[in-house]
């Protein structure tokens, strides 16, 4: 099972206890504004703000502070600039990361990421050293009690790549598809938890798990960042990894 999946499973479980909530309306709200700056304030027509709002929906954010957020990108209410930046970066043990940031201030956010990688055991990578390394996917989690067979025909129908099960059913995509997809799902009745695109590794590599956990906690250091969004590794993230990271 690839690192996003895996990982994407215990910030799922983190997020309902998530004490740091204001982070994750933070994160929200940018990618709002983004989201709404780019393609325009219908969801309708803007298939990456129906995303960000359903996501907004799902982590029970206010709908004053939704619509605030989106009028913020389409100029109708005033804020500051963000930019949108993609930092190619290797973590302990040789394990590339892709960090994506939204930012009011770009001297900040790699100067947080630099002293957070060296702090950590990581570096800054040159650009396109580790992009490479994955593939832009469209990522659908279905939550609640499924059906395993049915979402397999439902999804695959639609033309889904790869479905897995564990504590979320977790449905990987081509980005062409990935709205049929969704939309399928939806339609045969099941809870989408989360859509969105996301980068996945092409060849995982798996670690020790105390060299796991080394990098791991380097992720999650970074994932506290005030400007960082996501961060996708390379990391093939066993399970006794996992229960290790929930246990500590």
């Amino acid at each position: 099972m690839s690192g996003h999946s895996k990982w994407s499973t215990i910030k799922h479980k983190k997020a309902a206890t998530d004490k740091k909530r204001g982070k994750i309306f933070t994160q929200l709200t940018k990618e709002l504004t983004i989201a709404a700056r780019e393609g325009g304030g219908d969801p309708n027509f803007n298939t990456r703000l129906a995303l960000a709002i359903d996501k907004a929906k799902a982590n029970n954010m206010p709908k004053d502070n939704i619509e605030r957020a989106v009028k913020r990108g389409t100029g109708e209410l005033e804020g500051s600039e963000l930019f949108e930046l993609m930092y190619e970066a290797y973590a302990p043990n040789g394990i590339g990361l892709l960090v994506e940031v939204v930012t009011d201030n770009k001297n900040r956010a790699i100067a947080d990421l630099r002293h957070a990688l060296s702090k950590n055991g990581g570096n800054m990578a040159e650009g396109g050293a580790v992009a490479w390394q994955f593939t832009r996917k469209g990522y659908i989690a279905v939550g609640g009690k499924v059906d395993q067979d049915e979402l397999f025909l439902v999804a695959a129908d639609a033309g889904a790549d790869d479905i897995q099960f564990g504590e979320v059913a977790e449905v990987y995509t081509e980005l062409e598809n990935f709205q049929a997809v969704r939309e399928a799902i939806k339609e045969a009745g099941m809870t989408v938890e989360e859509a969105s695109m996301v980068f996945e590794p092409n060849n995982p590599i798996e670690l020790t798990e105390s060299d796991a956990l080394q990098v791991m906690r380097v992720i999650e250091v970074i994932e506290d960042l005030d400007d960082v969004q996501s961060v996708y590794s390379t990391l093939e993230i066993s399970d006794e990894a996992i229960a290790a990271m929930e246990a500590a």
